[in-house]
């Protein structure tokens, strides 16, 4: 199970009965929240996790597929350029 901070779940416990309270008009104790945060993290949060792995990688697999393109230097340009200069 993904896990989250002491502090922050504290947090979310809070935001969960917020929501209930704002949104559906219903109060919920904490541990009904705590349950319920419990099972949205076993249940839910890996696929959000493994959603967003699958998207840094291929973020990451763009970059290093274009790295050659921004990064590559002329090799042996010495002679060329210093005829291109006399040229002028």
């Amino acid at each position: 199970m993904i896990e989250i901070p002491d502090n922050h779940r504290k947090a979310v416990i809070e935001s969960i009965q917020r929501y209930f309270l704002e949104q559906l008009d219903e109060e919920i104790g904490e541990l009904k929240a705590t349950l319920l945060l419990d099972y949205f993290l076993q249940e839910i949060a890996p696929s959000v996790y493994n959603k967003a792995i699958a998207d840094a990688t291929t973020h990451m697999q763009d970059r290093v597929a274009d790295m050659e393109g921004s990064v590559y230097k002329p090799e042996l340009t010495y002679w060329q350029m210093r005829k291109q200069k006399q040229q002028r």
